[in-house]
């Protein structure tokens, strides 16, 4: 599990250091930065697959991306005596990522590309990388070291290797380094990663890939776009807790009941609905219904990942379901460590009874997104690896 996400130079976040516990609840209103910490999450897992750079340089490159305010802000433009206005950068451009749980902890440093005739002047450079054990880095604890391209691991017994001499600077040291013979801690951070999991783009309209039948497969990963609900729903029947999917379904639907009808080996939900006489095919849905039985399908997954993130999860539901979806997202608590991205009140307030549940609200002060209550001596203990 996580206990810290620091982000710093990316968008709002000036610098953001988080706890994390198991259940978080990232809320606020409209443009003070919960978008940017789900964004920043993505980077973090797109780090592991080389996709870091690349999902930097379609947001517009680093120019886009950066902090856009001063580098600092001083009582006296707090106070209203002077405007904001720009000064001179005193250090190189950085944009920072990192986190840190009780085993491991992983830090990147992106910066500007040398100048050169290339054509991808916007893709941003890997300036820096570390990977070390424990919550907080130190020099005692650090694991693996990329500075430019050239990285170093520890060996088992403690002294550094070089293994890398020429890592190009658009390449992750998880993703080309990551060895189980020269850097095996590296590789078990890097499939600590990859095993995150996102749903942000459930599609529920009329041409949904939900909404037709398709050939069914063993589904214990509800795709992204939720294509395999189906054949999702009838896993977790067959191998996972069709008790918690059954009383899911009731909960939200009361009287309610959903089966997969199978026909040549494609698959379609059926929903039983309390007062009709034949069940409900996927395409009849309401947008809402079919959303929630998305949500059932992600959330009581058989094979859950270490880390499950929800980006505005109460989209086009009802409030008469935003109750059933957080008691399947403190079901889910339970198994994985869960991130919820919202804005709804109502959703917020049934979450915060969550076991070891978590509400952080965001706020911007000239800018910068804050953390409301969060005081300085507040943040979890955090260092950037230096250049």
């Amino acid at each position: 599990m996580l206990t810290t996400l620091a982000v710093e130079n990316y968008r709002s976040l000036r610098r953001l250091v988080l706890p994390l516990r198991r259940l978080n609840v990232v809320t606020g209103a409209n443009g003070t930065g919960k978008s940017s910490v789900y964004r920043a999450l993505r980077l973090l897992a797109g780090a592991s697959r080389n996709g870091a750079v690349a999902a930097l340089a379609r947001e517009g490159g680093l120019p886009s991306t950066l902090w856009a305010g001063p580098s600092t802000l001083g009582r006296a433009v707090r106070d209203g005596e002077y405007a904001v206005q720009g000064t001179a950068r005193n250090g190189p451009v950085s944009l920072r990522l990192g986190f840190a749980g009780d085993e491991f902890g992983y830090a990147v440093d992106l910066g500007l590309p040398i100048p050169s005739n290339s054509a991808f002047g916007l893709d941003p450079e890997i300036k820096r990388e570390c990977a070390w054990s424990g919550p907080v880095l130190r020099p005692a604890t650090l694991l693996s070291d990329r500075h430019g391209g050239v990285v170093r691991v520890r060996d088992a017994t403690g002294a550094w290797q070089e293994v890398h001499r020429s890592l190009r600077p658009f390449d992750s040291m998880l993703s080309e380094v990551a060895d189980p013979q020269r850097a095996p801690d590296l590789l078990t951070l890097r499939e600590q990663i990859r095993s995150w999991r996102f749903y942000d783009q459930l599609r529920t309209d009329a041409d949904a890939p939900a909404r037709t039948s398709r050939v069914g497969t063993r589904t214990p990963v509800l795709d992204a776009e939720g294509a395999d609900l189906a054949a999702a729903l009838q896993t977790i029947r067959e191998i996972g807790d069709r008790t918690a999917l059954d009383k899911a379904v009731d909960h939200a639907f009361p009287g309610s009941r959903v089966e997969i009808a199978s026909d040549a080996g494609r698959f379609e939900v059926a929903f039983h609905q309390h007062g009709l006489l034949r069940p409900l095919g996927s395409a009849e849905l309401s947008d809402g219904t079919l959303r929630y039985l998305l949500w059932v399908a992600a959330l009581l997954t058989p094979r859950p990942p270490s880390m499950l993130v929800l980006n505005e999860p109460e989209t086009s539901l009802h409030p008469d379901l935003l109750a059933p979806l957080a008691d399947l997202v403190v079901t889910a608590s339970a198994h994985t460590q869960v991130v919820v991205v919202s804005h709804s009140r109502p959703l917020v307030t049934a979450l915060r009874d969550g076991a070891d549940a978590q509400t952080i609200e965001l706020t911007k002060d000239f800018g910068q997104t804050r953390v409301v209550g969060q005081e300085p001596l507040d943040e979890p203990p955090w260092h950037w690896p230096k250049r």
